[in-house]
């Protein structure tokens, strides 16, 4: 179990054991910080940016940017597979210093578009940053006023990303601060997508890796 893991079974139990103890109205002493009794909370924060107004015209603006991109990729790469198609076809006829120039200019194209995959995968991871960290800023800052307001000490993401197990695997509804974060942003929770239908959260996406350099037969 790795150390992300751990901390997120950690959580869980505490989280559950603090929830188990309220309603049994123990007569223990309750779990306390410096500043009063330990709260905590939980939301996704990348559900809440799905909800956003910015949300449609981020996805349209990375969409566009990751079509150019593959669009001159294509073109490159139909360039690179009929200059070497020429030059299957000629290599027989040409003359040693014919031949390693054309060797050389198919080489350099393979180059540049393994270089031009490259730079366009990391422009759009750019381009993401730019456009959904002052969305996230806010969201984060709802986040805060909405802890305060309601006396929460912590407050956990439950989604860990794409592809990652969540912070939070198991944790009681009445915990869950998503639809004060979304009122707290002037969203109206009941017009929001469910969790599982919502596929519109902004998301980078690879730009390609560039062609395979051709061989002989």
């Amino acid at each position: 179990m790795n150390k992300k893991l751990v901390m997120a079974f950690a959580a869980a139990l505490l989280v559950g054991g603090l929830n188990a103890q309220a309603q049994a109205q123990t007569t223990a002493a309750p779990t306390t910080t410096a500043a009063g009794p330990l709260k905590l909370g939980y939301t996704n924060i990348d559900y809440i940016l799905g909800q956003t107004p910015e949300a449609k015209d981020i996805q349209n603006q990375l969409t566009i940017q990751r079509t150019q991109s593959e669009n001159e990729l294509k073109r490159m790469q139909k360039e690179l597979e009929d200059k070497y198609g020429a030059y299957e076809k000629g290599a027989a006829q040409m003359t040693d210093v014919i031949r390693k120039d054309r060797e050389t200019e198919l080489q350099t194209l393979q180059s540049r578009i393994q270089e031009f995959g490259r730079s366009a995968e990391q422009s759009l991871q750019t381009k993401y940053g730019q456009l959904v960290n002052p969305v996230v800023q806010k969201i984060q800052k709802a986040i805060d006023a909405v802890a305060k307001d309601n006396g929460y000490t912590y407050v956990f993401n439950l989604d860990a990303g794409a592809n990652t197990t969540p912070i939070l695997l198991v944790a009681p509804e009445e915990n869950n601060i998503t639809e004060l974060v979304l009122k707290k942003l002037g969203i109206d929770p009941a017009k929001a997508a469910t969790p599982a239908a919502n596929a519109n959260a902004p998301k980078p996406a690879n730009a390609g890796s560039g062609a395979a350099t051709p061989k002989k037969n």
